[in-house]
């Protein structure tokens, strides 16, 4: 059941939302390049979680549920590069094409892209504000 008076909680239900972000990160861990970056970095893979669908439940049904700072986090982070968000782009696109929802896959798609590029920029401002930063290829 759908609230209406929310605006994007027709896309799809929570438990569209959490699936969606459960089966994904099952994925970026079974991962043999993003799974022991992700792994070194969370201490509480629940809790991340939890975060997580909070985000994209903001984002896929409007439910403002998230509050935090992922740019902060992403950009402390060493050694990240374009080829890793491109590789996460690709899993989260695999990932969506298996969920039964495809209007919420299509649009967690356009999304998923917007977050990456936007980490992907400010991770490399971050860390040579003098350069140009360059867009992500499979954006």
């Amino acid at each position: 059941m759908t609230d209406e008076r929310v605006p994007g909680t027709h896309l799809c239900t929570e438990a569209e939302v959490t699936a969606l972000v459960h089966t994904f990160y099952a994925r970026v861990r079974r991962d043999e390049v993003l799974g022991p970056i992700f792994d070194a970095h969370i201490d509480d893979w629940d809790r991340h979680l939890a975060k997580l669908v909070d985000f994209w439940s903001a984002l896929l049904r409007r439910t403002g549920r998230f509050s935090g700072a992922p740019m902060p986090k992403h950009a402390a982070l060493p050694g990240l590069s374009a080829e890793l968000f491109e590789r996460w782009l690709r899993l989260f696109r695999e990932n969506a094409a298996a969920q039964s929802n495809q209007a919420m896959a299509e649009r967690a798609c356009a999304m998923a892209v917007r977050v990456a590029q936007s980490l992907w920029m400010g991770y490399q401002i971050s860390h040579d504000p003098d350069a140009v930063p360059t867009a992500l290829s499979h954006g």
